[in-house]
């Protein structure tokens, strides 16, 4: 046992600590010296144009869509909710005193009154209609439907191009001169 206490007592002996001397001025201006030449942003002009940031709404609400049932609410992105229909149009609305919550907390406890659309990120863009069987959905739904993208809601902009009817397609293809 003894000989276990003095080989553990070797290795808590510590290294004697390094001492350095303390940096002169000169040094520390001559290291500032160099990390302001080294800088590529001195060198820019600036910029004269609006900042983006500055362009952007002032609060959050603005930029938002709000559900609200009972003593629950939650934000949505603008244009995450595809259908609200009339008989529920009063849940849109923020009621006072309603606690804000999560969407994933709020949709676990409103099941009943929401569905939600999984939706492609190309179909948020605008990039990609939705799908045909997801419109006539949206067409029979009774439910408020939420556009989620991997469970989140995810806005989803205009189509930026409209698809051209079918109809329209084979009538030109059928004409004779």
């Amino acid at each position: 046992m003894a000989a276990l206490c003095t080989l553990l007592t070797g290795f808590c002996v510590a290294a004697p600590p390094v001492v350095k001397d303390a940096a002169t001025h000169e040094q520390l201006a001559l290291q500032l010296r160099k990390a302001q030449q080294k800088d590529p942003m001195q060198g820019l002009p600036i910029s004269q144009s609006e900042a983006p940031s500055r362009n952007q709404p002032k609060d959050l609400l603005s930029q938002s869509d709000i559900l609200c049932f009972g003593d629950m609410a939650t934000l949505l992105p603008k244009r995450a909710i595809l259908l609200l229909p009339t008989t529920l149009a009063k849940r849109g609305e923020y009621t006072a005193g309603a606690a804000l919550m999560g969407w994933a907390e709020f949709y676990a406890q409103n099941r009943g009154w929401i569905t939600t659309v999984e939706v492609s990120l190309l179909q948020a863009e605008g990039s990609l209609p939705l799908a045909a069987d997801i419109t006539q959905r949206l067409k029979d739904a009774t439910r408020v439907v939420v556009a989620t993208y991997q469970g989140g809601p995810i806005s989803v902009l205009p189509l930026k191009v409209p698809p051209t009817p079918p109809a329209a397609a084979s009538t030109t293809e059928n004409t004779q001169p």
